[in-house]
């Protein structure tokens, strides 16, 4: 009915902005700047918008998660003293999973694994190895990875071992056979060229540590094979672009997260 602060929009957010495997957002249009913002102090809003992630690596939104954001929605709506305006379930659920079936076909995550040709390594020697290829270690132990150029982006590549092994006391003592390099594609911008950098880095990794790259049936990959991949890939980007969907945009990266 009037315009609302800041401070007041922030008290009574949801503490969970999360609706089963989907996230959604609150933004709030600036009396002063007539700009949709997420709400912020010292800000007064007019009107009130939220939105729901429609599809995920998850899958598409369904019936219950929509439930679960309307629920959401209404109660905050009412804490500041609005009213909610919520589409209709059945036409959501049906954007969704048009959404997902277009996206679905576009997720392409690239791994290649490396097997030892001959002695186990062991943990705290691939990370020596990774350390030297510029490769930092990451969250998780056991995974290191290629930091993207872009502050607060997903990482390029991603080098990991058995999480067992890696959360053994002794790094030392722990050994492992193989090791996976990743490629996240919709993740990382086409124009910085992951692909070819994610061949070379498992060139350089195979030859550091004594090992051979095999695909997901154990087959040596052939320089033929990398070649096919790379062409899929280029393939992959254009099609991505076409749907508004470059890899490396912020649209992308929310869908396949």
């Amino acid at each position: 009915d009037a315009p609302v602060s800041g401070e007041h929009v922030l008290q009574h957010l949801p503490s969970s902005r999360r609706a089963g495997t989907k996230p959604f957002y609150v933004e709030g249009l600036d009396t002063e700047t007539g700009q949709w913002d997420m709400p912020a102090a010292n800000h007064r809003y007019g009107e009130l918008q939220a939105g729901v992630q429609l599809a995920n690596r998850s899958g598409p939104l369904n019936e219950i998660e929509y439930s679960e954001f309307v629920q959401k929605v209404q109660d905050f709506a009412e804490s500041v003293g609005a009213t909610a305006d919520v589409p209709d379930m059945l036409e959501v659920v049906a954007r969704a999973r048009e959404l997902d079936g277009q996206a679905a076909p576009l997720d392409a995550q690239l791994s290649v694994t490396l097997r030892t040709n001959g002695v186990a390594w062991s943990v705290g020697f691939v990370q020596q190895v990774a350390t030297r290829q510029g490769l930092v270690a990451g969250q998780v132990p056991g995974r290191w990875v290629l930091p993207s150029a872009e502050e607060g982006a997903p990482p390029m590549l991603v080098l990991s071992v058995d999480s067992q092994a890696a959360l053994n006391d002794d790094p030392q003592g722990a050994v492992v056979r193989e090791c996976q390099l990743s490629l996240d594609v919709p993740q990382t911008p086409a124009s910085v060229e992951p692909f070819p950098a994610w061949h070379l880095m498992g060139k350089q990794l195979a030859d550091d540590l004594d090992a051979t790259a095999v695909d997901d049936q154990g087959q040596a990959i052939t320089l033929h094979a990398f070649d096919a991949i790379g062409k899929e890939i280029d393939d992959l980007y254009q099609r991505l672009e076409h749907l508004d969907l470059a890899a490396g945009s912020p649209a992308a990266r929310r869908l396949f997260s």
